[in-house]
Order: C-alpha cells, then sequence, then structure tokens
C-alpha cells in the first residue's frame, strides 16, 4: 500500500491559495451544520515521525470555530493511565454530539510504537486490533463520523527533517531517540504500518492516505477528504431525519434458537434460604475474608467490577450493602446509575460508564450497569430495535477489554418472583423511613414484568461470556441472596490471586 505511492505530488503557492480560499469557508460551514444536526466528528492523524500531524492540524483548524473542537496530542501513557484498559484514555475523551475532537497520534500507538519497542506481545497485540476495531465499529454505529488519515513521506524526506529540526536548539526538542531508532528501522518499521492500515481498513473506519512530502499538497489534500466525509455524513442524516426509516424487523426471543426459547429465570429456586442465625454466622466469616482480600487486591493492582442488576427491591442495595462494609473506603467506589443526564445522553451510551471504571487495584460496584440499553431503554422505546440489538455485542466488547486488562469482571443478577415483590413494596410504602425508596414509577413497571423477564432472559444468555459472566443470585430471602454475593465474590477473588 504504501510503496506504491506517488510521493513526488507538489502543489505551487498560488494554486494552494486559490484552492484554500474555497475549501476553508465550506469546512467552516459543515462544522457549523454537524453542531446544529449534534454529529460528533473524530479526526485521527497518524504517520511517520516528521510526518507533519501538527503542522497538518494547524491548517485544519484555521477554517474551524474554536470554541466546537478540541486536540489531543497523544504522547506515551502516562502512570495513572497505565492502570486503566488501554483503550480507556480514548473513550473519555470522545467528542459530544456536534463537537470535533482531532487527534494527533491516536489509539494506534499501541500497535505501533508500542510494537515496535516491543512493548506488547503478541497475544496483546491480537487484543489491541480487537479493541480498537471494536471502538471504532461501536462508535461509528452510533453516529460518530470517524475520518482517520495517514501521512506518508519516505526515509529520504524523514532524514531531511529531522537534520533540520535538530541542526536548531529551539526545535532538537521535537526529535526523540524513539523517532531516531524508528528511522534507522525505516523499513521495518513501515511493515508495522503497513500492516496496520491493512488490519483496520474497514467499511466503517477506512483510512485516508495523504502524500505528505509537500506541505501545501498535503494540507489541500486532507480538506478535501475531510469534506467529503463530512458531506456524505450529512446528506445522509438529512435524508434519515426528513423520512425516517421503518423500524426494522428484529426477531423476537420467541422466533430466535432455540437456545433462547429456555427461561433461566424460570429455573431459579427461590425456596433457597438461611436462618438468622447461619446468616450472621457465614456473614462475619466471609467479610473477614473480603476485608484481606481487598487489600491484597490493591497491593497485586488487580481490578474489580461489579455490577448488579435486578427487579425492584430485588436486593441490590443490601447485596451491597453487606459486600462493603469492612472493606476500606478508600480503595472502592460504588456507583448508583440514574437515568443520563444531558451529557450522558450527548456521548455514546458506553462513555459514562467507561469514565467510571476502576484504575487498577481498585473496586468498581455498578449498582444499575450499562445493561439498561436491553432492558429499560429496550422495552421502554428509549433506543431503536437496531441500538439495543446490537448493544450485546457492544457491552461484551468492553467487559472484554476490562478483562483483557487484568480485571475481574462479575455481573449479578437479583431474582425474585412478583409476589415477593408485591410484599416488599407494600412493606416500603408503610415504612416511613423506607418509603423514598418506592416510586408510582415501579409499580407501573410490574405491569410489564413479562417484558422484562424475556428482556433478562435474553441478556443473560447473550451477555455470560467466561471472562464476565452474569451469576442469578436467588432472592427471596434476603440473607441467602446477600451470602451467595459475598460467596461468589471472595472465590473469584481468591482464584484469581492463586494465579497472579
Amino acid at each position: 500500500m504504501l510503496e506504491k505511492l506517488d510521493l513526488t505530488k507538489r502543489l505551487g503557492k498560488a494554486e494552494y491559495k486559490k484552492k484554500m480560499k474555497k475549501l476553508e469557508p465550506k469546512l467552516g460551514r459543515l462544522q457549523r451544520e454537524c453542531r446544529e444536526l449534534g454529529i460528533p466528528v473524530m479526526i485521527a492523524f497518524e504517520g511517520y515521525g516528521a510526518s507533519g500531524k501538527g503542522v497538518q492540524i494547524g491548517e485544519l483548524i484555521r477554517a474551524l470555530d474554536p470554541r466546537g473542537f478540541e486536540v489531543y496530542a497523544v504522547k506515551n501513557e502516562t502512570e495513572e493511565e497505565k492502570m486503566y484498559p488501554f483503550m480507556w484514555r480514548f473513550w473519555t475523551k470522545l467528542p459530544a454530539d456536534g463537537r470535533i475532537g482531532i487527534y494527533d497520534s491516536s489509539w494506534y500507538r499501541r500497535v505501533l510504537i508500542d510494537r515496535f519497542d516491543k512493548k506488547v506481545n503478541k497475544s496483546g497485540l491480537s487484543d489491541a486490533y480487537r479493541s480498537i476495531c471494536s471502538f471504532e465499529e461501536q462508535l461509528t454505529a452510533g453516529g460518530m463520523v470517524m475520518i482517520k488519515i495517514f501521512l506518508a513521506i519516505d526515509k529520504k524526506e524523514q532524514k531531511k527533517r529531522f537534520e533540520r529540526l535538530l541542526a536548531s536548539a529551539e526545535t532538537a526538542w521535537r526529535v526523540s531517540e524513539g523517532d531516531l531508532k524508528r528511522h534507522k528501522n525505516f523499513d521495518k518499521y513501515e511493515k508495522l504500518n503497513e500492516e496496520m492500515l491493512t488490519r483496520t481498513d474497514t467499511d466503517y473506519a477506512p483510512w485516508n492516505i495523504v502524500e505528505a512530502v509537500d506541505r501545501r499538497f498535503a494540507a489541500v489534500k486532507v480538506y478535501e477528504i475531510v469534506i467529503q466525509i463530512l458531506e456524505e455524513k450529512l446528506r445522509e442524516v438529512k435524508k434519515q431525519r426528513k423520512a425516517p426509516q421503518e423500524a426494522e424487523h428484529m426477531p423476537s426471543l420467541s422466533a430466535q434458537n432455540d437456545r433462547l426459547k429456555e427461561s433461566i429465570l424460570s429455573k431459579t429456586d427461590l425456596s433457597r434460604s438461611y436462618t438468622k442465625e447461619e446468616y450472621k454466622k457465614k456473614l462475619g466469616r466471609l467479610q473477614k475474608k473480603m476485608e484481606k482480600l481487598h487489600g491484597e487486591l490493591y497491593r497485586r493492582r488487580i481490578p474489580v467490577v461489579l455490577g448488579f442488576e435486578g427487579w425492584d427491591a430485588g436486593g441490590k442495595g443490601g447485596a451491597i450493602k453487606r459486600l462493603t462494609e469492612r472493606m476500606d473506603p478508600r480503595g472502592y467506589v460504588v456507583h448508583p446509575t440514574a437515568s443520563p443526564n444531558d451529557m450522558e445522553k450527548a456521548h455514546h451510551y458506553l462513555w459514562r460508564f467507561w469514565a467510571d471504571m476502576p484504575k487498577a487495584g481498585h473496586v468498581t460496584i455498578f449498582d444499575r450497569t450499562w445493561y439498561g440499553r436491553v432492558m429499560v431503554e429496550r422495552i421502554e422505546g428509549f433506543c431503536t430495535k437496531q441500538e439495543w440489538q446490537r448493544a450485546y455485542k457492544e457491552m461484551n466488547d468492553m467487559e472484554k477489554d476490562l478483562t483483557d486488562a487484568g480485571a475481574i469482571v462479575l455481573k449479578f443478577w437479583m431474582q425474585i418472583d412478583k409476589q415477593e415483590q408485591a410484599r416488599r413494596f407494600q412493606a416500603r410504602q408503610e415504612n416511613p423511613e423506607k418509603q423514598w425508596k418506592i416510586t408510582d414509577e415501579d409499580w407501573r413497571n410490574r405491569e410489564k414484568w413479562d417484558q422484562y423477564e424475556e428482556a433478562v432472559d435474553e441478556m443473560l444468555i447473550r451477555t455470560s461470556t467466561p471472562n464476565a459472566p452474569w451469576i442469578v443470585v436467588e432472592g427471596n430471602n434476603k440473607y441467602y441472596a446477600r451470602i451467595k454475593v459475598l460467596e461468589t465474590v471472595v472465590k473469584a477473588i481468591e482464584e484469581r490471586l492463586g494465579k497472579a
């Protein structure tokens, strides 16, 4: 791909000015239209050292309203960033709807520079490519415009630019030892770039290669690429909004394969229970274990993600309270997930959860999770059928990113029957100290019990994986439910520590 490029292309000063006079106002207008229609845009610049990424970004932003974009210079991971999955720092830097994010180098650093420096092994490389493609696919499916630009120069041109930079004390700092090492092994590094371009050139996020030996030629081509892609996206969005497409007809749960016809929830044995005495004895022993294990997690820098879902009044809060009672409060956080606010709605639905993931050695507990996408949002019509159908893979991919980074991921479904829920609702209404826990919405949701049960069964089947399993907790007896949660978490941590 790269060796076939014609790097001799040039553009005269007069022609450059003539073209830019038309291109700059056009790009400014497109930025305004994207803002008005709430279309988010990501522009990633990759290329060889001294290929002009900073220069081309500077050229590009001249036409843009500075209030509507942000530029990120992606360098080596900070010590803080190293404590998260490698895609975390990019998930947390997504542009909101209507804004533009511009990246001077990007998530591709992992499969290029880190790989060249042998910081990534074969398994890690495969995981990184999977994460990158999943990241781009999820975002573009959600409406993001993904523009990837690769600036190409040859070894001779790179050497000339490095020498020019090194000749001045004011610019010599821009050439690192790594740059010189990759220049010395230019052919080897070129092959890594070739492989990267081939493996990540997709229909949803294709690469645009720019011959960058001549600055003016490269600038005009970058403008033309960005303008063309934005114009195509705007036409697509306007067409969809003018004549909304009919909802896709997806097969119902019962129409899918036989495996999905079985109800996991209906097979749950809700008669399981412990007496108060059995509960107290087990609780004390397990909480002491949890206290020690929590310290060991921190010492060995193992992150833990625990997600709790379940029926209203299913016992999530009680289980979380008993789980954390003896844990060091400096090493865990509980996130109660509510309806997304305006800022959260302006981002991909997983953005807010990525932002709250734990760093190495810490525990994050989600009281309600990202699975709201395939339950309440699905049933209440807050997202399209296409959106919740593809969410199963998106959530599996996110959890794979977490476990690839060393996290323990467990998901609990707190199961009770309809009669037990009604009893607990009534008890809450009659207790002044617990009335805040019950709302009119809770009662309304009971009317859709069968719909929710079908959605939950499908969710459990499609998203319970070896690396991030679902644990159905028999919850009619609160004592039994709390102990099962504690036992499951303790066992998972002990197994990991035995392997660590």
